[in-house]
Parts: C-alpha cells; sequence; structure tokens
C-alpha cells in the first residue's frame, strides 16, 4: 500500500493556528480594566451624553436647542422668566406682555395675534372679557398692531362709490386706516405719520372723499389733507402712506369740526401762543386740496359743533350755528357770514371743571355737555349737563344727568334718540335721550373697553363713532386700540 504523505503547505498552516491559540491562552489570566456605563436615570442614555441625567428622557427632547432637555429645564424658551412663572413658556417673552389680560403672553396668544376674534356676544354681562350690556363685540385691533404706544380720536368714513365702510383713528405716531366692512375681519390697510412728531392729541373729521387731520401741543403741525379714496387700491397692507397736502396756515389745535353742509372746517383750540392765540380758524375745504381761509372766532374753543340750523328757534332757522365747549362756558355763535361772525349768548352752569365736548339732539332743542374736570375736581359719578336751546339768544340750563360710575366723560354723540357718550374707564355708555324734554334720561346699555375698572382716571375710550349705515360703532380706546361694536339686537 501506498503512504499518504501530508501537505508541506498545510501543516505550516495548522503550526501557525495552533501558536495563536496557545497565545490567546496565555494572556487569559492578564487583568482587564472594566466598561463602566453610567446611567443615573436608567432611561438608556449614559449621563455623560443625557441631556438630563437625573430625569428620565430616553427622546432627549429640547425644544429650545439649549442643550437641557424639556423636562428638566425650568425656562423653556431661554427668556430669564421660569417656566412656572411665564405667561408663554415655549416662545421668548422677557417682557411678559399681555395687552388682553387672558394670562397668555402676546406672542402666543391667539386671541391677541389675531385682530379679528370671532363674535363675542354679550352673555351673562361680558363679552369675551370686556362688561357689557346689550352690545356685542365684533372685532378688537390693539395698538400692537398699529406700532403705537396710545390711541386718541375715531371718526369713520363711507366710501359712496364701493359702500365700504372705514375707522380712521388717531394714534400717538399718526393715522391710521382700517377697512371695517366685515367687522368681523377688519383690515388695517396702514398709516399716516404726524406731520411733525408723536402727540397724545390728533383729531381728524371727513369731507366728502378727505380727511382733514390736526394735532395739539405738535410744532407746526398744521392740517394734513388726505384723500380716502387712495383706501380702495390697498393690496398688499399695512402700507405707508404720505398726505395730499399739508396746510401751514396755523401750527397747533386741539381739534377740528367740519360742517358737511357747506364745506366749512373750523380748526377749534389752536395754539395761544401762536399768531391765532387760541382764536377758531374759519376755513374754506369745498376744494379739499385748495384750503382758503375764511375768518375767526375770537377765544378759546376745545371743542365745537356747526350745523345749519334747523331747530325751534324761528329767528335764526337756516342760519350756520356755531356751539363752542369753551373751558367754562358754552358760546354760540352765528357763523353765517364767515367774515363777521356774531355771538348770540354763552351760558354756564355750577362747579365747573372744565367745558370739555357737546352735541345736539336731531331736533336742536337740546345741547348735551361733558365736563372733563368735574368728578375728579369734585367727585360723585359721572355727570352730564344739559342745555334747553329752544331760544338761542337765551339758552337756559335744564338738568344734570348723573350715571351709573365715577369715570370721567370724554366724547358724545347723539345718533336718533341715543347719546353715546365715550366715559373713558368706564367705556362707552349708551344713554337714551326720548325722555330729555321731561328732564329724564337713561342709561339703556354699555360697552366697557377698561375692564379693570371705572375709577376717574384718564385711560379707556376716548371717543365713539356712531355713524355708520351698517349700525357698527366704532370706538377708540387710548390703551387697548379699536373696537368695533354693534347693538346686540341688530
Amino acid at each position: 500500500m501506498k503512504k499518504t504523505i501530508p501537505n508541506l503547505k498545510l501543516l505550516q498552516i495548522l503550526f501557525f493556528i495552533g501558536f495563536l491559540a496557545f497565545q490567546f491562552q496565555s494572556c487569559d489570566n492578564e487583568p482587564v480594566d472594566p466598561i463602566v456605563i453610567i446611567d443615573t436615570d436608567n432611561d438608556g442614555i449614559e449621563d455623560n451624553l443625557d441631556n438630563c441625567p437625573l430625569n428620565s428622557n430616553p427622546d432627549q427632547a429640547d425644544d429650545d436647542n439649549d442643550g437641557i432637555g424639556n423636562i428638566c429645564d425650568n425656562d423653556g424658551d431661554n427668556d430669564g422668566v421660569s417656566d412656572d412663572s411665564d405667561n408663554c413658556p415655549l416662545v421668548p417673552n422677557p417682557d411678559q406682555s399681555d395687552e388682553d389680560n387672558d394670562g397668555i403672553g402676546n406672542v402666543c396668544d391667539e386671541d391677541y395675534l389675531n385682530p379679528s376674534p370671532a363674535l363675542a356676544l354679550c352673555e351673562n354681562g361680558f363679552a369675551d372679557i370686556y362688561p357689557c350690556q346689550g352690545y356685542d363685540l365684533m372685532s378688537h385691533i390693539p395698538l400692537s398692531v398699529f406700532n403705537t404706544q396710545t390711541g386718541n380720536d375715531i371718526w369713520g368714513w363711507v366710501d359712496s362709490e364701493t359702500g365700504k365702510e372705514y375707522a380712521i383713528m388717531g394714534v400717538f405716531n399718526g393715522t391710521v386706516f382700517v377697512d371695517v366692512s366685515d367687522p368681523l375681519s377688519p383690515v388695517f390697510l396702514g398709516g399716516l405719520s404726524s406731520q411733525t412728531y408723536g402727540n397724545i392729541w390728533r383729531d381728524i373729521k371727513i369731507y366728502e372723499n378727505y380727511a382733514f387731520i390736526v394735532a395739539d401741543n405738535a410744532g407746526e403741525h398744521g392740517m394734513q389733507v388726505f384723500d380716502l379714496r387712495q383706501l380702495r387700491n390697498v393690496t398688499n397692507p399695512p402700507q405707508s402712506f404720505t398726505s395730499d397736502l399739508h396746510y401751514s396756515g396755523f401750527g397747533s389745535a386741539h381739534n377740528i369740526v367740519v360742517n358737511q353742509a357747506n364745506g366749512y372746517a373750523y380748526i377749534v383750540g389752536t395754539d395761544r401762543d401762536g399768531p391765532y392765540a387760541g382764536d377758531t380758524i374759519i376755513i374754506d375745504i369745498e376744494n379739499p386740496l385748495d384750503p382758503i381761509e375764511a375768518g375767526t372766532i375770537s377765544g378759546y374753543s376745545h371743542d365745537a359743533q356747526v350745523v345749519i340750523y334747523n331747530g325751534p328757534d324761528a329767528e335764526h332757522f337756516g342760519k350756520e350755528i356755531y356751539i363752542g365747549s369753551n373751558e367754562d362756558e358754552v358760546l354760540i355763535v352765528d357763523v353765517t357770514n364767515k367774515g363777521n361772525p356774531i355771538v348770540l349768548s354763552s351760558v354756564s352752569y355750577s362747579n365747573t371743571g372744565y367745558t370739555h365736548q357737546g352735541w345736539f339732539t336731531e331736533d336742536m332743542r337740546y345741547f348735551i355737555v361733558g365736563d372733563e374736570l368735574d368728578e375728579l375736581t369734585f367727585g360723585g359719578n359721572t355727570k352730564t349737563i344739559i342745555f334747553d336751546l329752544i331760544d338761542l339768544d337765551n339758552p337756559l340750563f335744564s338738568f344734570n344727568y348723573i350715571g351709573a360710575t365715577t369715570a370721567i366723560d370724554h366724547n358724545g354723540y347723539v345718533k336718533g334718540s341715543t347719546f353715546y357718550l365715550a366715559n373713558y374707564r368706564a367705556g362707552v355708555r349708551m344713554i337714551d335721550v326720548t325722555n330729555i324734554e321731561n328732564s329724564s334720561i337713561s342709561e339703556i346699555g354699555y360697552f366697557d373697553t377698561y375692564p379693570d375698572n371705572d375709577v376717574a382716571s384718564f385711560d379707556g375710550a376716548w371717543s365713539v363713532y356712531p355713524y355708520l349705515p351698517s349700525g357698527n360703532i366704532l370706538v377708540s380706546d387710548i390703551d387697548s386700540g379699536l373696537f368695533v361694536i354693534r347693538e346686540s339686537d341688530l
């Protein structure tokens, strides 16, 4: 038989394998440092990699990307306010602003960020957070949307061509324009900057398609004239507007009054240190872009109303009558001849603080006056003074109306049988004047834009505009911006 001789190459390989096995076996007894994994919270992530090693968080969620896991990060948005105190813990808001006082910071408050909340019905005495009686909240645009810090006057305009309704509101740094045709979804179209600088007193009135704007204590502001038809073609709101004309015939003025019937503007409360020494300036604005001075009325008026008179005094029927609220009296002037105004009479009342503003009843028999300082000076609840003007040459005090709160009264306007009174911290009060001839008027509703309290202080509702054909009512609030409200039954 033939012997099998092993292949030399194969023998060499087997020898080498045996040698390696011996070497590994000889090392088994040498000491080796153990690998230690520390996972204090037992979440599967070792401590040196765990963004929250003491609290189990296997997902390692870290919404603010600060290297600290959400579960143990007590300042989730890194704004310096701990989460248990932060009114918006996931979005930085170090100033904790909460303009609508609902406990949710502005930056993450959907109600605040959306300037047109759904209709808030007045139910059980409240519409959203606002005390009310008989009036619903249609929408609210806060001042921050207008990029300003305070609000003041309000007026309205209806485009005769399109039928759209607009709010025109004075703010600290200028005038803003809002399309309120859909009161549940108002559109901030843009703003017109102040002619000079920021100011808390600004006033706007309308003649045809133009707005006329003045400002008090504002240097050489004069009168801005703005063609409102620009609002028809705003495609990318809000935008910055420019005035169509700056009338520099005067500097500062507290207010402007426009007689819609004949196209005359009355600039009231002019600067006492200026060339007019506080007199009222009469300006022909029939051609809005070519204003012409037509006369003056001596003396300082804080506010006024001008009408073509059709009241009970036959002697003055058809004449143009100016009624000024002149700090300590009501002044009645025939301004039919602009170059020669004729003072017919004046009337005052007891406990005068500051005769601020007034408005005729629609039959022009009674004039309803607000005194801005009597609540502060003499105390008591809101007092409104009613004069009987059956004889313009001999006006008579009729009676005082005492309101439901201690708030200060500001601007008031009559529409139909309702007197709409901007009552500062008490919001807007609706007062039925049907029975005024019997020395009796009464509150029938309200909407309080300043829910904190009703004390006598200069905050809250500055003015109200009740004349939109839709029945929607515009309210300007010093602290909170523009409100659109509506009678609940409409």
